[in-house]
């Protein structure tokens, strides 16, 4: 039997797998920082206020600007409310966002990730906490290195102690979403809120601590799917976080490379201070190209204009840009950008497209609405008389937050009445009810021919009209001889 052989420098291959190394991303200030401070601000401020605002529907009404109501089956948004019908608007919502982050990575690759994720947007404010109170990168580090201390327990109780508040009102914002804010916020003050409430501020408490205080960057890395889709979508003119090698490359000490510059021999702008690795929040250098861990968020970009500036060199050396403009440039060709082509023009028209048929539906849509079932066994009835008789059951909405009146009026059959089973009628030979408001009414409903019709099958039509507002729904069904 054959054996197999290993080398004897089998050791100098290296693990399969890298131990993970944790990352002490530095604070820095540029217009990157600043950009993603606002958005942050912004995000969160959404998040953790938006269930307290009010809004006006009515007497009896709910007057959270945005709730989701499970026990009524209701969704609010201003001055919108949707119904379990009209689920395709969320529908449109997703293919909405979906469209978006598409024209998003088409334009500046991950700049999602990098301004806008949730994950991103938390753990910013995390690390915000901890340089709070443990310092920057180097303070953090060496006391990482020392061990424990009395003022090392301190403050590191101080920080998890920030960090559950924040992701304790993290998880308790959102089943803000669910119940009237102010009402919930007693209850859970007073511990009578319902059991649910406290499971699901549990579960989420849970998880932002740990996703945003632990696991931070692996998040991005290893759990996130959007990196692999991405990449995926992308194509040669999208604008990503990249080190321009054309201008920093032969890269060296700034003393070194200020001496040959002096002796007249070309040298690189970058002077591998490595400030670029130091703020990355997941710990990459983005000298070394193109990685599935950069999230764009152009911290990076910070540093070394930083450093340029610090040093008389121009701006500029890391950037947003692409190899075709790095090329270019190493060829002595300017620049060329193009946001405007034809992937970006068609995720822009879809976008376009899909908002304006939303929009119109939504301005279109009807606040009475009518659906018919004709019942499945018997499906006709001869009477003693002659005529036929077919039975059905008749669902109306009224979507307005006021009683109303409706007359139920029936097309189709030559000579074809109406009548309403069990229901107290104010014309019995044209039925006329009060639909009560912000609900769905059930009615039985009997079709009346005196003679059989012609066909087998003849389309009947249910014409519901509100006599206040004047509006009209209709439905079609089978009027159906024995």
């Amino acid at each position: 039997m054959s054996q197999s052989v290993l080398p004897a420098d089998i050791d100098d291959y290296g693990p399969l797998y890298e131990a993970h190394k944790r990352v002490f991303p530095q604070s820095v200030t540029g217009r990157f920082r600043t950009i993603k401070w606002s958005l942050m601000a912004v995000c969160l401020g959404i998040y953790y206020l938006l269930p307290f605002v009010r809004w006006n529907r009515g007497i009896d009404a709910p007057s959270q600007a945005v709730l989701v109501d499970l026990p009524n089956h209701r969704f609010y948004f201003f001055f919108i409310e949707l119904w379990p019908q009209e689920v395709y608007y969320f529908t449109g919502l997703l293919i909405l966002a979906a469209l978006t982050l598409f024209l998003m990575n088409a334009i500046g690759g991950r700049i999602w990730c990098g301004y806008l994720c949730p994950q991103t947007v938390w753990t910013d404010l995390f690390y915000a906490v901890e340089r709070l109170i443990e310092g920057d990168r180097r303070e953090r580090m060496k006391k990482q290195a020392e061990g424990w201390t009395i003022e090392r327990a301190s403050e590191l109780i101080l920080k998890h102690a920030i960090w559950l508040m924040i992701a304790w009102w993290t998880g308790g914002a959102w089943v803000l979403y669910f119940n009237d804010a102010p009402t919930l916020v007693k209850q859970l003050a007073t511990f009578q809120a319902p059991a649910i409430a406290y499971i699901w501020i549990l579960i989420l408490t849970a998880t932002t601590y740990t996703l945003a205080g632990f696991m931070r960057e692996q998040v991005c890395v290893y759990m996130c799917p959007w990196p692999r889709i991405q990449a995926a979508l992308t194509d040669e003119w999208a604008l990503n976080v990249a080190y321009k090698y054309d201008r920093g490359e032969t890269r060296m000490s700034l003393k070194k490379s200020n001496e040959l510059r002096l002796m007249g021999e070309a040298v690189g702008d970058c002077v591998d201070c490595k400030q670029c690795v130091a703020v990355c929040p997941t710990g990459i250098d983005i000298r070394d190209g193109a990685q599935l861990d950069c999230i764009q968020c152009g911290l990076c970009i910070d540093a070394c204009d930083n450093i340029m500036n610090k040093i008389g060199r121009p701006t500029g050396l890391i950037g947003y840009d692409n190899d075709i403009n790095i090329h270019r440039r190493e060829k002595g060709l300017p620049p060329v950008y193009r946001i405007v082509r034809p992937r970006t023009v068609v995720y822009s028209l879809l976008i376009v497209a899909v908002g304006v048929v939303m929009l119109s539906a939504l301005m279109s849509r009807q606040l009475l609405g009518i659906s018919a079932l004709h019942d499945r066994n018997p499906l006709a009835i001869q009477l003693s008389d002659g005529s036929i008789r077919n039975a059905y059951t008749i669902h109306l909405l009224n979507k307005r937050e006021i009683d109303r009146t409706i007359v139920i009026d029936v097309s189709g059959p030559a000579n074809a009445k109406i009548q309403i089973v069990g229901a107290d009628s104010i014309t019995p030979d044209r039925p006329m009810i009060v639909l009560a408001r912000d609900s769905t009414t059930e009615l039985r409903v009997l079709v009346t021919t005196p003679q059989a019709p012609s066909q087998k099958s003849s389309p009947v039509t249910f014409i519901v009209t509100d006599l206040g507002f004047g509006e009209i729904a209709k439905v079609t069904d089978n009027f159906v001889t024995p």
